[in-house]
């Protein structure tokens, strides 16, 4: 049993591409969506399904988190309603192990194929989109992939060792545009470039994102705003007026909070 965990962006794309050109069977493939996605990734995804069809791989199947009383919930939602920010703003990963890596494996739980091999004492094996330069990552994942009793993980960009570049290259070959970068558009990660272009390509959602921070701030403590040590909306102000200096505003170095232990390729850019 092949699962494949896409992440909506460049090398889980590439993965997938390369699994088709090296015939390694593809039996199901899972994108956790927060409700946060950027409207690239939801058009892109489209595009993708058309190509695997042609191809005979399986649709991407969309999971969602849902609460006890059976709701549909999503990652913007739980921050308005707790008047909170995104955990990865204060040093967590709850966002993401909640929204993303719970749906999935609440999937596979119910997904009988996934209840076949576990009942044959076998395990079921999990794709991962870590290119050839993320060896970081990788050695970070390992100690929880050898504990893991359900999953066998399986890195095969690192394989075929190909490069952030090369992920690119396999993307255009195949005729499909580049995905960009996924991640939720009110992400405390995003950089100030990445801001800008939210400003500029979807204001709708940036009114959003500074929304949940509007919603945030009186209960902000510890971090100031989305870009944890300032606010979105001081410098949204400060651009607008030419005085958005690196030094007021730092792009921090913070890890996208998609980026779990040996589970989704939430940089995945």
């Amino acid at each position: 049993m092949n699962i494949v965990s896409f992440g909506g962006g460049t090398n889980s794309t590439a993965m997938i591409i390369g699994m088709y050109q090296h015939k390694i069977p593809i039996d199901l493939i899972l994108f956790a969506d927060t409700g946060g996605e950027q409207p690239h990734t939801y058009a892109f995804i489209e595009t993708f399904n058309r190509w695997l069809v042609e191809r005979g791989l399986p649709e991407i199947t969309i999971v969602q988190y849902y609460n006890k009383y059976g709701d549909r919930l999503t990652l913007e939602q739980e921050c308005l309603r707790s008047g909170t920010l995104p955990s990865i703003a204060y040093g967590y990963k709850k966002c993401s192990l909640k929204h993303k890596v719970a749906p999935q494996e609440k999937f596979c739980r119910h997904y009988q194929p996934c209840i076949d091999a576990w009942e044959k004492g076998e395990k079921v094996v999990k794709f991962i989109g870590y290119d050839a330069g993320e060896e970081r990552r990788l050695l970070n994942a390992l100690p929880h992939d050898l504990q893991d009793k359900k999953y066998q993980k399986e890195y095969p960009l690192m394989e075929w060792c190909w490069s952030r570049k090369d992920c690119i290259q396999a993307i255009r070959d195949a005729g499909l545009p580049l995905p960009g970068k996924s991640s939720c558009f009110f992400c405390p990660s995003m950089k100030r470039w990445e801001i800008r272009t939210l400003y500029h390509r979807y204001p709708d959602l940036l009114q959003r994102a500074l929304a949940i921070e509007d919603t945030a701030m009186p209960n902000l403590t510890s971090v100031r705003g989305l870009g944890r040590n300032w606010a979105w909306r001081d410098f949204i102000c400060a651009d607008e007026n030419q005085l958005a200096i690196p030094g007021a505003f730092s792009d921090e170095d913070l890890p996208c909070s998609c980026c779990m232990k040996g589970e989704l390729p939430a940089a995945d850019l």
